[in-house]
């Protein structure tokens, strides 16, 4: 795998300009403290066979304290729209008020949301990568989690952005494999209706 930094527009970008845009550069996620996970490949792993992710396509995922998934959703991103931050957050928050209450009441987030994005390329820092990074940490931010990984799904393997950490298997192009990923039952709602049907779905992806 190649790891680095692509030689994008981003390189040429001005303060102003990166903030209109509302993205991370790699040092400043490297400086955010995010959490590392213990068995990367294994959530990687989990998530590719729950969502089948393709081009263009977001995974969020909710951890506990154990590295147990908790819920997560998938969406795809309109590639005619641009790579901004604020939109990208937007996304993120709606998926996660869909699928999981907030923690907001809680003086430490217990919780940890991560995000695979599988996306055409290599796996370099590319200006959308940034967006989605500054994304997560202000949707976990404002439903009371903690912001964990950033993790690239490409044609050449997976990596989690800012740590070096990655792998050939699997890849944008690979089929599902089994899953291995431990995961909390799901709970059962308390109303009926459409709100249930809802939750249904998504504990059952």
């Amino acid at each position: 795998m190649t790891f680095g930094f692509a030689p994008s527009s981003a390189a040429s970008l001005s303060t102003s300009a990166a903030s209109a845009n509302r993205l991370l550069e790699p040092a400043e996620w490297a400086a955010a403290g995010i959490p590392l996970l213990r068995s990367p490949r294994e959530v990687v792993s989990g998530l590719h066979a729950r969502h089948r992710p393709g081009p263009a396509t977001a995974v969020v995922a909710v951890l506990d304290p154990d590295e147990r998934l908790r819920a997560s959703a998938s969406f795809t991103r309109r590639t005619t729209t641009t790579a901004d931050g604020w939109m990208f957050r937007n996304a993120l928050l709606a998926q996660l008020r869909r699928v999981i209450p907030h923690d907001l009441r809680r003086r430490t987030p217990v919780r940890t949301a991560v995000l695979l994005y599988c996306r055409d390329g290599d796996a370099r820092w590319t200006e959308e990568d940034g967006a989605w990074m500054w994304g997560l940490r202000d949707a976990c931010t404002l439903h009371g989690l903690r912001c964990g990984a950033y993790i690239t799904l490409t044609r050449d393997g997976w990596q989690v952005l800012g740590e070096g950490r990655g792998g050939r298997h699997p890849s944008a192009d690979s089929a599902p494999e089994p899953v291995a990923m431990s995961e909390a039952p799901p709970r059962i709602p308390r109303t009926g209706g459409a709100a249930s049907e809802v939750l249904r779905r998504a504990a059952a992806r």
